[in-house]
């Protein structure tokens, strides 16, 4: 590494031998380069992180929701931490009134609301195991997951009854007790009571345990807290087993990132709950709240509603998956096209001077400050006026659409990388430092790092552009699979988690996700292809939203499904004068021949080899979606189901061109 850096080397590299292949040099943070941060004095566990809170801040607001009156969402109501304190010890007690000890398994499904923290909290203070259930998979999933970690007692929301009524009979050898968050029908409950089970509305459930007192039992820092089923691209679910100690050591070391940078969370912070707390990504960052007395206000679970959920909460910070930035961003892009030419050049104008200025090494606030004020302020608004740092996560970011919200959004716009086996944030790029554009920055300071070389792939850990396999060590990292031993050590090999994503380091200690490990396949004439590499190539492409690129050993080259983006497809045939609705547009072999031109361009550019281009496109109107079992919750391509869904188009793509081949 050369020039300045944001990581230390901490041991050296080593060659390969033995059949392993070569390993790169271990670094950590350069935060950290005196040593991993404790967690706080007494925060052995997530119940400590919670309880400290009530200690500290009794009366502050910890968990808001929107009342609705007359059918319309008005502000936001809170409950303070003592209010939140006092429901999560009624639960407590009733939840072990049911029968549960220690080590009990929970489950929660449904989306984000105080209850579900309020049923987590529940678990934390009694040693109990917290089951998430995917609020967006299928009977099919929530079944397994019931099953395999022997859940006896789930908290649901109301509308999600019926789907946990479908696990019947089988869910019912380990289930025993079902608690809505809301009310239950006549006929839910009748159905509930014929398979031997009791059913409590919420209201209920807290009288239950009213005037019963259960001790706490003391908790470690070595106790398992949660079993997150991750979702998994093929295959049955793993139960991710994670530890207490996983999360008080991630709070500590988001802790120094934020006061490493000045830009520290206090109790005047303010969250917006509505990435899925099923995922490790939301549950982490709303423990790290909490620890921190911080307000966590709810959305009301409809994705078309989230922006005025934000202009009434005013969040300080916002997290988001790229595909919520990628509807901002588009959606933007749309507003600034139609507004005129004067509207238009202003825009342009001030972005290209205030993206200079970042450049330069202007932070975010002295850039330009004027443009700010006069150009962007509408989008600062847009995220309630008060956000300070964005945090996108769970999948790739698109470089443009990060550039973008790093010049437009008035705020720090930092791109995250972790799994729920690391614990969620494994690194973060940092604030001010638009050299880490299209990075996942540096480790955070909690973890070691290491790549591990992938000869058949042909990444080298050693070479001048270190790139190999992600390894991880560090006390955020989960405790195995839960009753699979064999998959844990295929992943945990002396201490290292092996990410399965490769990794490219950048000379300021920042690291480029180039691939996944996995995701390689030969083509007929012998070269393999890194698709995920590819993928993230083609995305540069501003006309597409999201592409999966397929190939197989049977022929020798690439072709595509794309999704284009609707307001650049129906932009480009206008001016070219082509007729037609977007779905036709997508049928239009023209417009596919153009999207093929943007993909060559973007090929050319990068320097690819002649086999990496892709030689057919078909365009898909529908984004890819977790409807058709296409994506994971997290957004993660399903590649055999994508491959099945589109094999008719795959088909006809490859009888096409081998047709026009002299």
């Amino acid at each position: 590494m050369s020039g300045k850096s944001y990581i230390v080397e901490v041991e050296g590299a080593k060659e390969a031998r033995d059949g392993k292949p070569s390993i790169g040099p271990v670094y950590r943070s350069i935060f950290a380069k005196d040593g991993f941060p404790s967690p706080m004095h007494g925060m052995e566990s997530c119940w400590d992180a919670f309880r400290m809170s009530v200690e500290k801040n009794p009366n502050i607001p910890m968990l808001g929701h929107r009342e609705i009156v007359n059918g319309q969402a008005g502000k936001y109501v809170w409950r303070t931490y003592k209010e939140v304190y006092d429901l999560v010890i009624k639960v407590g007690n009733a939840i072990r009134s049911c029968g549960l000890e220690e080590r009990g398994k929970c489950g929660i499904y449904g989306a984000n609301c105080p209850e579900w923290i309020i049923s987590m909290e529940a678990c934390n203070a009694h040693g109990l195991y917290c089951v998430p259930l995917y609020d967006t998979l299928g009977a099919g999933a929530v079944e397994f997951i019931i099953c395999h970690s022997e859940v006896s007692i789930v908290f649901v929301e109301e509308k999600k009854i019926s789907e946990l009524l479908k696990t019947f009979p089988n869910a019912t050898k380990h289930l025993k007790t079902i608690v809505s968050f809301g009310k239950a029908t006549p006929e839910q409950r009748e159905e509930v009571e014929k398979n031997g089970l009791a059913m409590y509305s919420w209201e209920e459930f807290l009288q239950l345990g009213e005037n019963k007192q259960f001790d706490l039992p003391e908790k470690k820092k070595s106790d398992i807290c949660t079993i997150m089923y991750t979702s998994g691209t093929t295959g049955d679910p793993k139960g991710v087993m994670i530890s207490n100690e996983s999360i008080v050591h991630f709070i500590a070391g988001v802790k120094l990132v934020l006061e490493s940078v000045n830009e520290k969370l206090t109790a005047d912070d303010v969250y917006l709950s509505y990435l899925p707390l099923a995922h490790i990504f939301d549950r982490a960052i709303e423990e790290f709240f909490i620890a921190h007395g911080a307000a966590i206000g709810f959305w009301r679970g409809d994705v078309k509603l989230l922006l005025e959920d934000i202009g009434e909460l005013k969040p300080t910070v916002f997290c988001a998956v790229p595909r919520v930035l990628d509807r901002i961003y588009s959606g933007l892009n749309l507003k600034i096209s139609n507004g005129g030419l004067l509207k238009k050049t202003l825009f342009n104008v001030a972005y290209a001077y205030k993206f200079h200025n970042l450049r330069k090494g202007h932070t975010t606030e002295e850039a330009s400050p004027l443009s700010d004020k006069i150009v962007f302020d509408k989008v600062k608004q847009a995220f309630g006026g008060r956000v300070r740092l964005i945090l996108s996560g769970a999948a790739p970011l698109s470089a443009h659409v990060e550039a973008f919200l790093r010049v437009v959004a008035c705020a720090h716009v930092l791109q995250g990388y972790g799994l729920t086996e690391t614990c969620a944030g494994t690194f973060v790029s940092l604030p001010n430092e638009i050299s880490m554009l299209g990075t996942v920055g540096p480790p955070v300071p909690n973890v070691d790092v290491c790549l591990e070389s992938v000869p058949e792939m042909g990444y080298d850990a050693l070479s001048s552009t270190p790139r190999g396999e992600v390894c991880v060590r560090g006390k955020t990292l989960f405790s195995g699979y839960y009753k699979r031993e064999d998959l844990t050590e295929e992943v945990l090999v002396d201490g290292w988690f092996h990410t399965g994503d490769v990794g490219e380091w950048q000379p300021n200690g920042s690291l480029k996700i180039i691939d996944r490990k996995k995701n390689i396949f030969k083509l007929s004439q012998g070269e393999y292809v890194a698709v995920e590499n590819l993928e993230n190539i083609y995305s540069l492409v501003a006309d597409i939203d999201s592409i999966w690129v397929y190939g197989n050993s049977f022929e020798s080259f690439l072709v595509a499904v794309a999704n284009p983006n609707k307001a650049a497809l129906e932009r480009w045939a206008a001016e070219n004068n082509v007729p037609g609705d977007f779905n036709a547009l997508c049928e239009n072999p023209k417009a596919k021949e153009y999207i093929l031109g943007e993909l060559a361009r973007v090929g050319k550019e990068k320097k690819l080899k002649g086999f990496e281009f892709i030689k057919a496109v078909h365009l898909d109107p529908v984004p890819f979606d977790m409807e058709r079992d296409l994506l994971t919750p997290t957004y993660k391509k399903k590649r055999p189901q994508l491959q099945k869904y589109y094999q008719t188009a795959i088909d006809n793509m490859y009888k096409s061109v081998n047709k026009s081949k002299p």
